[in-house]
């Protein structure tokens, strides 16, 4: 019977731990990006009283193993523009203040005093800073990311300007249907805008025959400025459309190159080119249907200079900063590791996870490629863990922690009766 005491204890032992494990879970499940561990129980070897006795003894329980399960929180909308979560496999990368690279599901991330992207227990998010035109090379080692702050964003002027227009095949040369005009804003280097107007005027020998002059007002001029080029002519085909041949003031693709020198505010001379033809299908931007002249769209590649006004993480990872002009520019990438066994990482705390010796190397990467999930934007991954189930196992591991109280109760009995019977 003394064996009995001490089998009794381990499952009181065993029991209790799970009953821990237990507690752990129920207390975060409004951490976010929590996992869940699940208790796994073992036998102690068993005691043999010889091979032909048929007589074998349980020694009782061990610890049980407390395993982590990655299995998918549910994903929350989030109002920061800097939180996110995983839709599917794998981690974000995030390096702590010793260098270690730690792995964490929990998104929701802040910045400190110097703009470094953070987790809000201070560990570095990793990723890839774009470069000056916004492409980012996730081929290279990742590094902290560091959001632009107070940041002024340099004018671009304007190199190429469309306008989608229709040119009335029913106009009359001569009057007011005869002459269409159309504004077209452009910037130049100093971040100014000009207001250019392209003038079209119908032929009167050829009705399919439109002339075209672009200008710009006097006043944005020095005294030794000019407009040059901007002239010529389209003629439409039988079915309204326009063809390079057909073109004149143009260059061998079509397009008309203008210049404009001497610039009251002291900007750069603009060089432009106005695209008569879509670059990527070949297509007239202006067509002469039997319809009223009218601008559909305009489009012109500068900017004009702006303010940083808000950072973000959109999905797919990339930290977008937006500027009061409207433009937007990539500052940089989330960087994802994808582990093929996490059930071996460590938790090491702050819903972070470190390698140990049985993991797998962390195959790092950007998200929806390579086995990685995805990562959205104003989201939150919260903990996976379900409380009916956890509630389930409480009743289970204490019904089985009073058994084994039991069984000592029992054991104790029998000793006293023992003793009685010596007495």
């Amino acid at each position: 019977m003394s064996s009995s005491f001490s089998i009794a204890l381990t499952g009181l032992e065993s029991e209790s731990q799970a009953i821990d494990i237990t507690g752990n879970n129920l207390a975060n499940m409004n951490t976010d990006g929590f996992k869940e561990s699940e208790v796994d129980f073992k036998d102690l070897f068993s005691e043999s009283y010889g091979i032909s006795s048929g007589l074998e003894t349980g020694l009782g329980v061990s610890i049980p193993n407390s395993n982590q399960v990655f299995t998918q929180g549910s994903i929350e909308s989030d109002p920061s523009p800097l939180a996110a979560a995983i839709q599917g496999n794998g981690f974000f990368v995030v390096q702590a203040p010793d260098g270690q690279n730690l792995y964490t599901r929990d998104g929701n991330f802040t910045t400190n005093s110097d703009g470094v992207l953070q987790t809000e227990t201070g560990e570095n998010v990793q990723g890839w800073t774009a470069g000056a035109n916004g492409v980012v090379n996730s081929n290279g080692p990742t590094s902290s990311i560091v959001l632009p702050a107070g940041q002024v964003l340099s004018p671009n002027p304007t190199t190429t300007f469309s306008l989608v227009a229709n040119l009335s095949a029913q106009a009359v040369a001569g009057t007011s249907t005869g002459t269409f005009t159309a504004p077209m804003q452009v910037v130049d280097s100093l971040g100014n805008t000009h207001n250019l107007t392209v003038t079209f005027t119908q032929s009167t020998t050829d009705a399919s025959t439109w002339n075209f002059a672009v200008s710009v007002p006097s006043a944005d001029l020095s005294s030794t400025g000019a407009l040059t080029g901007g002239t010529g002519s389209i003629t439409f085909n039988s079915n309204g459309t326009m063809s390079v041949a057909n073109t004149t003031g143009t260059n061998a693709d079509g397009n008309v190159p203008i210049a404009i020198s001497g610039l009251a505010d002291g900007a750069a001379d603009l060089n432009m080119t106005w695209d008569l033809f879509d670059p990527t299908t070949g297509a007239g931007n202006l067509t002469g249907y039997a319809e009223a002249s009218a601008l559909a769209s305009s489009t012109q590649d500068g900017n004009q200079a702006a303010q940083l006004t808000s950072v973000a993480i959109q999905s797919g990872g990339q930290v977008v900063a937006t500027y009061s002009n409207g433009q937007t520019q990539v500052e940089a990438q989330l960087a994802m590791a994808s582990i093929e066994n996490p059930q071996s990482l460590s938790n090491v705390g702050d819903n972070n996870f470190a390698v140990t010796g049985n993991t797998a190397i962390p195959a790092v990467g950007v998200p929806q490629t390579g086995g990685r999930g995805q990562i959205l934007g104003n989201s939150l991954e919260t903990s996976n863990v379900d409380m009916a189930t956890q509630f389930t196992d409480l009743i289970v591991y204490q019904s089985a922690y009073q058994a084994s109280s039991r069984v000592i109760s029992t054991v104790n009995n029998m000793n006293q009766d023992l003793f009685s019977l010596i007495h």
